[in-house]
């Protein structure tokens, strides 16, 4: 009897944020440790297809850093890493389009579908949605990777007035060669959720959120306003690779996009817990 009541209580407690979600886009990036064990995968699948279900628009975008180094290593190539960027050459590149836009979008496609969502798979190449250039960052040569100079959202509105959840891979259009750039998915999901409108941008990651001592989780940054986070790169507290994830949160929330998210993905269900109950999770970053 308790156990029933107590769910009764946690439906009770998601109707009023279900309501205020309902018709409206949400961006999630999932990839890396997030998608390391089938309970994990799972469990963010059947998050999004209830979201999907009771009505709120969810947009999938996702990586695939671990694959790509697997499918590597299997092919006698050694994953190489520049100031933390994947350094692509021509040959990386076609094993980063097969596995980003072949194996893992349509692994996640089948898994929707599977338990009654209803998904289609994109990538950045289609109907022009994603146009980048060679990064060229302090003379530094990365191969093939770009940076996303515009984003047409047109195959993700679409498919979202199909009633289907659109799963998006980040392979670039070159609009400076005739050539697929690979994207960071963060900086995709961001300018994808801006081009959208959405309401909310998740990204999913392996840490509990901004934390004021990394050594201590009591001292997770609940919500943070845009203007303190210069102080806290400042002080320290935002760094390293937290750095580039913050920015995408930060030129989202900008840009329109009302609440970008910070979230744990290795936590059973994250993605409920942030959108559907009073408690949330993560570090939420905001005007």
């Amino acid at each position: 009897m308790k156990k029933d009541f107590d769910r009764a209580q946690v439906l009770a407690e998601a109707l009023p944020y279900i309501q205020d979600f309902h018709g409206k886009t949400i961006v999630i990036k999932y990839g890396g440790n997030a998608m390391t064990t089938p309970e994990l995968i799972n469990a963010v699948i059947s998050d999004i297809v209830l979201l999907f279900l009771v009505g709120i628009n969810v947009v999938l975008v996702h990586g695939g850093g671990p694959e790509i180094n697997e499918l590597l290593e299997k092919t006698g190539k050694e994953p190489k890493f520049i100031n933390g960027l994947r350094y692509t050459d021509e040959e990386t590149m076609d094993i980063v389009q097969m596995v980003l836009c072949g194996k893992i979008n349509k692994n996640l496609v089948a898994a929707i579908n599977r338990i009654g969502g209803k998904a289609i798979g994109l990538c950045g190449l289609d109907g022009g949605m994603m146009k980048a250039v060679r990064m060229k960052e302090d003379g530094v040569d990365y191969g093939y990777v770009g940076d996303i100079i515009s984003v047409d959202p047109t195959p993700v509105n679409n498919a979202l007035k199909n009633g289907t959840i659109p799963v998006v891979s980040t392979v670039a259009l070159g609009a400076d060669e005739n050539v697929s750039y690979n994207v960071n998915a963060d900086t995709a999901a961001a300018k994808l959720a801006v081009a959208l409108g959405a309401e909310k941008l998740i990204l999913l990651t392996d840490v509990v959120g901004l934390l004021r001592d990394p050594k201590n989780d009591s001292t997770l940054l609940s919500v943070v306003k845009l203007s303190e986070i210069p102080g806290l790169i400042k002080d320290g507290v935002i760094s390293g690779g937290m750095i580039p994830k913050v920015d995408c949160c930060v030129q989202a929330v900008r840009r329109g996009v009302r609440r970008s998210h910070i979230l744990d993905g290795r936590i059973p269900h994250s993605i409920l817990l942030e959108m559907l109950t009073n408690e949330g999770l993560g570090t939420m970053i905001l005007q």
